[in-house]
């Protein structure tokens, strides 16, 4: 992406909804931060990492069960957080953002990819893929959101009708 952000050296991360933890490797060999935490909701897709990552992979990587709705982390504690097509899957999206608003330090970054309805509520997906019925968002509404918990949409690459992957920085002095 072009604008891409750099991490200070020693820079301690969150990776919400790690999956098998392919981001998570990705993180560290692309921005090379001093520890990774990386939490998942489904300790089955946390088993999985073990087999899907090699050891050398793991290595500096924090495997643990959690939810984006209560992380385990002090607040202003992460000097980045990854969310890649997280938020999406959360009934309650705007608790979840307003969780990782609270362990970003001012000044740090929330790395994210969004899917919108219109790709996964469609005639055929919305049959095969689980996702929450209600309270949605699209562009627009992620937005707005991320401006009223303290975030400048700092980089982004959108298709309107599909989804996002943006850059976004915790303003130091929320308005």
């Amino acid at each position: 992406m072009k604008g891409r952000r750099a991490l200070a050296m020693g820079s301690v991360v969150l990776e919400v909804g790690c999956g098998r933890g392919a981001a998570a490797a990705l993180i560290r060999r692309e921005f090379q931060p001093a520890v990774i935490h990386a939490m998942d909701l489904d300790l089955e897709m946390l088993h999985r990492g073990r087999t899907y990552l090699s050891e050398a992979e793991r290595k500096g990587i924090s495997f643990y069960v959690a939810d984006v709705l209560r992380i385990p982390a002090r607040d202003e504690s992460m000097d980045a957080v990854f969310g890649f097509g997280v938020l999406h899957h959360v009934p309650d999206w705007q608790s979840a953002l307003r969780e990782i608003v609270r362990v970003i330090k001012p000044g740090g970054a929330y790395f994210l990819e969004e899917l919108y309805p219109s790709l996964y509520q469609n005639f055929i997906t919305k049959h095969i893929l689980l996702h929450p019925a209600a309270n949605r968002f699209r562009s627009g509404d992620l937005k707005r959101a991320l401006k009223g918990a303290g975030f400048s949409l700092d980089h982004s690459i959108e298709l309107t009708q599909v989804g996002i992957l943006a850059i976004s920085t915790k303003k130091t002095n929320p308005e």
